[in-house]
């Protein structure tokens, strides 16, 4: 078991942290969803002393981390059954309920009881690499990205396209100096961006592994309209995929983690790196026409339920 003090993914931040009335949803210059989409890199700034360090860091855990069985990539099989309850169960407390709440600009650990979030309109999505991400790192990590979009619009049914434009859903690959210093690229992409969202980007510290924020407006405030996805360039192959497979999943509307989720990677104890064939079903539940943004956990369940026995072929 994992201490969550030592590696912190903060992926349930996807609550309505800010109330972005300047905030425009845009699709330009789009690509194919299985293009891969890496800009040019120019002027290569070699990472600081405390970067590398912060690699080697990453690099340590990720080891320590396989050594223990942990970062599973099968997806799950016979030791990982799971009835159409339990799949109820992990979907009520994933999608319906908050990890964090923001309690005095800040942001804390609080399980909360909250309604279902989703995107209603296209996923314009952006790859931003920070200048000391090398060019061999920048082309696998946005071939990855958008072989997972694709995947995601599969499951989903929501159109999610990568894109050389303007986006709405932005995937920031930086390294902790560059971290600190995005706040000026932070606004710029999302104007009016919440004083604690910035703050937890520009300050994340080593135990926030990756992290996600999305995004919604007075007018329809369960309804994703931004989201802000923050995968530090520090992490080794594996940890880095496992970021990019979390917290896209989680910008989508499966805010929450759970203790009682398998096989998930929405779960704290790491024991999957990849997005598993149960997550699919969650993502698929989540983007089922029959529930819609602002149910509560009580008006949900019936449908839930249904939905959850309904892709099980009827089992309980």
């Amino acid at each position: 078991m994992i201490k969550r003090g030592y590696i912190t993914k903060w992926a349930g931040l996807c609550a309505t942290l800010a109330t972005l009335g300047a905030c425009t949803v845009t699709q330009t210059a789009s690509v194919a969803p299985n293009s891969v989409v890496a800009p040019p890199q120019t002027n290569f700034v070699t990472p600081s002393r405390d970067s590398l360090a912060l690699g080697r860091y990453y690099q340590a855990a990720q080891d320590r981390l396989l050594a223990q069985g942990l970062l599973r990539q099968d997806g799950g099989g016979l030791d990982t059954r799971y009835t159409a309850q339990m799949l109820a169960d992990n979907f009520e407390r994933i999608a319906l309920y908050d990890e964090y709440a923001l309690r005095g600009g800040r942001f804390v650990a609080s399980q909360t009881p909250s309604r279902l979030r989703r995107w209603d309109k296209p996923v314009a999505m952006k790859a931003i690499f920070g200048s000391a991400t090398p060019a061999d790192q920048r082309s696998a990590d946005a071939k990855a990205l958008a072989s997972y979009a694709n995947r995601l619009s599969r499951i989903t049914q929501l159109p999610i396209q990568m894109t050389t434009g303007p986006a709405n859903y932005h995937v920031l690959f930086m390294n902790a100096d560059e971290l600190k210093a995005a706040g000026p690229t932070l606004q710029q992409l999302v104007p009016g961006l919440d004083r604690a969202a910035l703050n937890s980007i520009t300050r994340m510290d080593r135990n926030t592994f990756c992290s996600v924020y999305a995004f919604s407006d007075r007018a329809s405030p369960d309804t994703y309209i931004a989201a802000i996805a923050v995968i530090k360039s520090e992490h080794p192959n594996l940890l880095r995929l496992s970021c990019i497979h979390e917290e896209i999943a989680q910008g989508l509307g499966l805010a929450n983690d759970s203790p009682n989720a398998r096989p998930s990677i929405f779960n704290d104890d790491e024991e999957f790196a990849l997005l598993t064939t149960h997550d699919e079903q969650l993502l698929a539940m989540l983007y089922d026409p029959r529930l819609r943004p602002g149910m509560t956990p009580a008006q949900a369940r019936p449908i839930v339920t249904q939905l959850a026995i309904e892709r099980l072929g009827g089992s309980s």
